[in-house]
């Protein structure tokens, strides 16, 4: 029987294979693309743009780095980076992660590794910063839900946990077209990189 196609040729003009990434398939550009025109919470946010992926990408660096001022410039990037398997896999709330099961979390998982040796950081992110990650990712969705999807705090703090205010005190939400955050999020990546 005929294997159907599993790979997606990116605008670089890379051939990415979704099943077996290597790191050689993987750009920036294509990432920080992909992610601008990934919608978080299925595009039902306020606005005339989308809520992206890489926006929110980089509110999850930023309040990362509110959390751990201290930390190490492939630190950042790998909080910058936590999502961008979704450049090609797209961005499913929680449910229905849950409901699809462990397909999608290996496959998130190869391309995680794939992206990570790309960029000089280790395969597997380390338990601790994973967890430091998840701290700032939680919060990042705290804001995202009170601040664009009409969530009541009351609400959120019951999803995500409650927020120490102080650590997001004067973060707001704004939406962009998807071509500057695609050009913020490249400028970060390229920043953290050369400071490695």
């Amino acid at each position: 029987m005929k294997q159907s196609r599993a790979w997606q040729r990116m605008l670089s003009g890379r051939r990415l294979d979704l099943l077996d990434p290597t790191p050689v398939d993987i750009e920036v550009d294509d990432i920080a693309h992909g992610l601008a025109f990934v919608a978080r919470w299925n595009g039902q946010t306020i606005g005339d743009f989308a809520y992206s992926v890489a926006e929110h990408s980089l509110l999850v660096e930023q309040i990362f780095l509110r959390l751990l001022p201290k930390a190490t410039p492939g630190q950042r990037l790998t909080a910058l980076l936590h999502d961008a398997p979704e450049y090609v896999i797209g961005d499913m709330i929680s449910p229905v992660k849950t409901s699809v099961g462990p397909g999608y979390e290996e496959l998130d998982k190869r391309l995680t590794a794939a992206i990570h040796i790309r960029f000089g950081l280790p395969a597997v992110t380390p338990v601790r910063l994973k967890k430091q990650i998840k701290k700032a990712d939680k919060m990042s969705a705290w804001l995202e839900a009170t601040q664009l999807a009409g969530f009541s705090k009351i609400e959120a703090d019951k999803l995500f946990g409650k927020v120490d205010e102080t650590l997001v005190r004067g973060l707001r939400l704004h939406l962009r077209p998807p071509v500057e955050v695609r050009q913020n999020f490249t400028r970060a990546h390229s920043k953290l990189l050369n400071l490695m």
